[in-house]
């Protein structure tokens, strides 16, 4: 691997010197090239990080890595109270994200260096980690061989490697097999990632299947709770859908395709929530407009007299989705790219969406093979996807199995993973 190294330093060097006037044109047009940039080339400020304790150093890319390992990093600390626990970024809204939701949980949030042997040996000096955890399949051959070299344990966890990722590096198998054996272990998503990033040269012995971190979230409401808020709402039995996070141009969409099921469902209820607050009065607007009664839910507003009541309240989604008989996830007809359709799912309830769904493309990938959800590309295939979950009963009972399925198969992988960091066997519990 030295030779590798080597060399490989070498056209990472001149590649850099060759791609020089690009890089400056990007630090001064680009604004999201400049973030971090000096720092990811290894000039780290000191982070007052306590290195008589354990230090956990966490990688996650972008907003869905940050996203995907919340949990693990908040449950990280809740069972390892004393350990200092360093998270960082590739991206700018990746730092942004993990300020936003991490930085009471842990010690410092930094950016991930370049692969230069220069850049990474001022990184690992800096933070001095006891294990290193890269979620997805970050592959940075220095990182890892240097990190190696000072006998630090380096882990992938939440792995994946798709198809046509997998044929890309099986051409090159005899050097990704000398750098996925610097690893101390690697965790993939599914069997089939498992089994592909064997193939291309991983140690079958140290990597394993775990799961999905993104499936580790858990509902947060009893029984009891569930009738107690229908009741409140004086739902009365009826079927409600929740539109979730939608944007601008989808709430008409969606009214336009709850005005057409109306007329075979009367009973049907829509609970409308805006993803942003600022377009509550336009939204309001729309309603007034639409010929339906609503309400708000700021006013206390209930489905005993309103056809339609707008969530007008911050933190109350996710437990709406526990009443509801299938949920729209917006930002999927806007070119948002989506929100994560795991929020309903977990409480076994099957979501449809439009098809622009890039964000969460590879939750997606999971819930279209089966019916927890379904993907349209037009109004009419929407209005059609809904009719079907609100005719078919079987259809519909099914459709709520798969997402039990799902959670069932998929989860566990932040237990397995806390496993690891105390050191314990490769299980999920």
């Amino acid at each position: 691997m030295l030779f590798f190294s080597f060399v490989y330093n070498i056209v990472l060097i001149f590649a850099a010197i060759l791609l020089l006037p690009v890089i400056l044109v990007a630090l001064i047009a680009v604004p999201k090239f400049r973030a971090g940039f000096w720092t990811k080339l290894g000039f780290y400020k000191n982070m007052n990080l306590n290195h008589e304790k354990e230090t956990i150093f966490f990688h996650a890319v972008s907003v869905g890595e940050v996203n995907a390992i919340e949990a693990l990093v908040k449950k990280t600390r809740e069972v390892l109270p004393d350990v200092n626990i360093v998270l960082s970024t590739t991206t700018k809204t990746g730092q942004e994200i993990a300020h936003k939701k991490l930085s009471d949980t842990v010690n410092a949030i930094t950016y991930f260096p370049f692969d230069f042997f220069f850049s990474v040996l001022s990184f690992l000096n800096t933070v001095k980690p006891d294990k290193i955890i890269i979620a997805e399949t970050e592959i940075w051959p220095d990182f890892v061989y240097l990190a190696k070299k000072k006998n630090i344990p380096v882990y992938i966890i939440n792995g994946r490697l798709s198809p046509h990722s997998y044929n890309g590096y099986k051409k090159f198998s005899f050097f990704f097999k000398l750098v996925l054996a610097q690893y101390k272990g690697i965790f993939m998503q599914t069997q089939d990632d498992v089994k592909r990033i064997i193939d291309v040269g991983a140690n079958p012995e140290i990597t394993k299947f775990m799961g999905n971190l993104k499936f580790d979230i858990k509902p947060t409401m009893n029984k009891e709770q569930i009738t107690e808020l229908a009741n409140g709402l004086k739902l009365n039995g009826a079927k409600m859908i929740v539109a979730a996070s939608t944007h601008k141009g989808e709430d008409e969409i969606i009214l336009s395709v709850f005005k057409k099921l109306k007329k075979d469902f009367p009973e049907l209820r829509l609970l409308l929530a805006p993803r942003h607050p600022e377009r509550y009065e336009k939204v309001t607007e729309l309603l007034k407009k639409s010929g339906f009664k609503f309400g708000k839910r700021s006013c206390k507003d209930t489905f005993e007299n309103n056809d339609i009541i707008m969530l007008d309240t911050m933190g109350e989604l996710m437990k709406m989705f526990s009443i509801c008989h299938f949920a729209y996830i917006g930002g999927s007809f806007s070119n948002t790219g989506g929100h994560n359709p795991l929020e309903a799912n977990i409480w076994e309830k099957p979501v449809v969406s439009g098809d622009c769904i890039f964000n969460f493309k590879d939750i997606y990938a999971y819930l279209t093979k089966t019916n927890a959800a379904k993907l349209a590309s037009t109004e009419d295939e929407l209005l059609g996807d809904m009719k079907y979950l609100l005719e078919d009963e079987s259809f519909y009972k099914q459709a709520c199995e798969d997402t039990r399925k799902i959670f069932e198969e998929n989860s566990g992988a932040v237990n397995f993973v806390i496993n690891v960091l105390n050191d314990h066997r490769y299980s999920k519990i």
